[in-house]
């Protein structure tokens, strides 16, 4: 048996998950993800197996991959970068794992919205270079938290929220009644009036083609002035061109992510050179604590897939 694993957590973390891939007797070879198109398709074909972060595996990738390709394992619940239709036409299998990162994406989530609203990473960064920069923050408790996508991890942003004495507004397709009850969330019809009635916006959709630059000139124009947006979903949600002017122009009180729309970014990525802008390399979910959790998932689901035995969770509904 022939796996390829290109998630770079994986690799990079110790936990049990680096004993239990040895004990299986494959032969695994380990790429430095995500890749794009190009290589997938230089490396497809070989492999009975796919443990992905979100390399490129379009059509392409899959056809090229068969008939040997059993299985796709993504460590990671966002499965954009799968073409999950051509998953489902040639029967591949795709596993992912829910429900293993919540807590840390949104510990993240609160890392950035704090470090910009209190000027933490400027007045450090300015600190280190010799400067006593003493620039005057804000509070975030008493303001409106409008969160997009109110599953497991908007969820958790909410609860910590309101810990902070936010008031949290909310939209998801999906609406959990008792949740929002429990929580005191008030749910709103659209995306459109969590963007006007936001203070702090945090994004945690998924990326669709409902969402897809969703952020973009003529929506920041709707938006309050001085408004904070949080992305730790998927780069492509926001337009970062438009961003970045919205940035410059102070009608953003700042942009706080975790992901791009490249990664790694280019030189000269418009974000890299806006103000108030704080990104991190996509390390939302990268702890100590979450990576094994997420590993043991991808591993086992892969594991118990190709034994025909075992608990799995499928995304696509192929089995």
């Amino acid at each position: 048996m022939r796996i390829l694993l290109t998630t770079c957590s994986f690799q990079d973390t110790p936990g049990p998950h680096h004993a239990l891939m040895a004990a299986q007797g494959w032969e695994v070879v380990c790429e430095r993800g995500p890749l794009g198109e190009a290589r997938m398709l230089e490396l497809a074909g070989g492999f009975d197996g796919l443990l992905c972060g979100d390399d490129a595996i379009t059509r392409g990738v899959l056809e090229k991959s068969l008939p040997r390709l059993k299985m796709i394992s993504k460590y990671g619940i966002g499965l954009d970068k799968i073409d999950i239709p051509a998953t489902k036409e040639l029967k591949i299998p795709v596993l992912f794992t829910p429900g293993v990162n919540h807590t840390t994406v949104a510990e993240h989530t609160f890392g950035l919205m704090l470090g910009l609203t209190k000027q933490i990473v400027a007045t450090a960064a300015a600190a280190r270079r010799g400067e006593w920069l003493r620039l005057t923050g804000h509070e975030i408790f008493g303001k409106t938290l409008g969160i997009i996508g109110l599953g497991r991890i908007g969820k958790e942003v909410g609860i910590r929220a309101r810990a902070f004495g936010m008031q949290v507004i909310a939209f998801d397709p999906f609406w959990d009644d008792a949740f929002a009850a429990t929580h005191d969330v008030t749910r709103c019809a659209t995306m459109d009036e969590v963007l006007e009635r936001s203070d702090v916006l945090s994004i945690h959709c998924n990326l669709s083609e409902e969402t897809r630059a969703l952020i973009c000139r003529d929506k920041i124009s709707t938006m309050k002035d001085g408004v904070v947006i949080i992305n730790c979903a998927r780069g492509e949600i926001i337009e970062s061109a438009d961003v970045a002017a919205a940035l410059h122009s102070g009608k953003l009180g700042g942009y706080g992510a975790d992901v791009l729309d490249c990664e790694p970014p280019p030189a000269d990525h418009p974000l890299l050179a806006a103000p108030n802008c704080v990104i991190t390399p996509h390390i939302g979910s990268r702890t100590y604590e979450s990576v094994p959790r997420q590993a043991m998932k991808s591993l086992t689901n892969l594991i118990h897939a190709l034994a025909g035995s075992g608990e799995t969770n499928c995304a696509n509904g192929v089995v």
